[in-house]
């Protein structure tokens, strides 16, 4: 039997202090900064930058100051941005009365300080109070968001499939679907535009929507696609566009059957050749055309799929990503991956690709969802 030692377990300065400090290290810091800083860009942007285009001339100083502030305090409700005017008008009117001798000639000048600030602690604390509870809604929708995604792993006689995902935000708009039916398994992924929570809302319609169709018609990758433009076009309000693969793997033979959707173009290694080849095919983006144009322009192909072959599937998180100065990943660096680990199992290829993609960006953080997954023929 252990026994715990009370007397570090009290509420003291010390541990007061390394609670307070914990997680502020320069890295994050740094990157918090940036965030906030580009935050405070996109408001001004909205607020000056905007309205200076469209009237083609720069705004005066002080009109730029009040649209500024005016935006900004539009982000709060009426009685927060009642607590907020009192208090910045508090604090103004203490300082003014002061810089002009005249704060003992007003009986209420001794007030005007702690009231501003007492109305400001106030906002502060209700504000944390709120983000704290969004936050955890967040962290929710992640938590439900990262459970609808296919296991890590999924093997079968004739075939492993392996995925990686990161979201850049809590949540992300990749979508990625392994699913096994009676005929054989499908292979999904797909870019939803956009990032954050209205990508991960649509992402998981979309999903939905998808394993309904698949388990009701067992479609083609092609009539999948159809299916899903339809949806995606039904809304005519609907903006919101989405690039994605889907392939097939049938139980009963050597191939896989296949389309794009404007997606980035998957690897294939083939063991026999030892060779890889990108597999491109015409096809728009789901949601960019009528369903009656995106079937004649979808094309579908079939590819040998043969004991050692592999294909990759990947989002443009991958190729996209940047290091420190810059630079792409791109999709050579990829190619090469597959060139060289392309008949080894799908778990040892993801994890190459892994590792060479975090060497590469170093501590750099992604600016997109990055989704891979890699399906291989094992054989005999």
């Amino acid at each position: 039997m252990s026994l715990k030692n009370e007397a570090q377990s009290g509420f003291g300065t010390k541990k007061f202090y390394k609670e307070y400090v914990s997680g502020m290290n320069r890295e994050r810091i740094s990157k918090e900064l940036n965030a906030d800083t580009e935050r405070l860009k996109r408001v001004y942007q909205e607020a000056v930058e905007d309205i200076e285009r469209k009237q083609g001339q720069q705004l005066p100083g002080h009109v730029k100051f009040l649209r500024l502030f005016s935006n900004l305090t539009q982000r709060l409700n009426p009685t927060r941005r009642l607590a907020f005017g009192l208090g910045s008008v508090s604090f103004v009117l203490y300082y003014l009365l002061s810089f002009f001798g005249l704060a003992q000639f007003v009986f209420i000048s001794n007030l005007l300080l702690p009231f501003g600030f007492i109305s400001m602690f106030f906002l502060l604390l209700v504000e944390l109070l709120e983000k704290s509870d969004v936050q955890k809604e967040i962290d929710l929708a992640r938590e439900i968001q990262l459970s609808l995604l296919p296991d890590t792993s999924v093997s079968k006689k004739d075939l492993e499939v392996y995925s990686f995902a990161h979201t850049a935000q809590e949540v992300g708009g990749d979508y990625l679907d392994v699913i096994e039916t009676e005929k054989g398994t499908y292979v999904i992924i797909a870019d939803v535009s956009g990032k954050g929570l209205s990508a991960a809302l649509y992402m998981v319609r979309l999903q939905a929507l998808v394993n309904l169709i698949i388990e009701r018609d067992q479609p083609t990758p092609k009539e999948l696609f159809l299916q899903l433009n339809n949806y995606i076009k039904s809304n005519s309000k609907d903006k919101t566009f989405v690039t994605g693969c889907a392939a097939f793997f049938p139980d009963e033979g050597d191939y896989f059957e296949y389309t794009r959707a404007g997606h980035n173009i998957p690897i294939y290694f083939n063991r026999e050749q030892d060779t890889t080849y990108k597999l491109k095919s015409n096809g728009f983006a789901l949601g960019m055309t009528s369903t009656s144009l995106l079937e004649k322009n979808l094309e579908v192909k079939k590819f040998h799929f043969k004991p050692g072959d592999s294909v990759l599937f990947y989002t443009d998180g991958l190729n996209e990503a940047r290091n420190v100065h810059g630079e792409e990943y791109g999709e050579e660096r990829i190619e090469s991956l597959m060139e060289i680990y392309g008949s080894l199992h799908s778990k040892t290829i993801i994890n190459k690709v892994q590792s060479s993609l975090e060497a590469f960006i170093g501590s750099t953080t992604p600016g997109d969802d990055i989704t891979f997954t890699c399906v291989h023929h094992p054989g005999n």
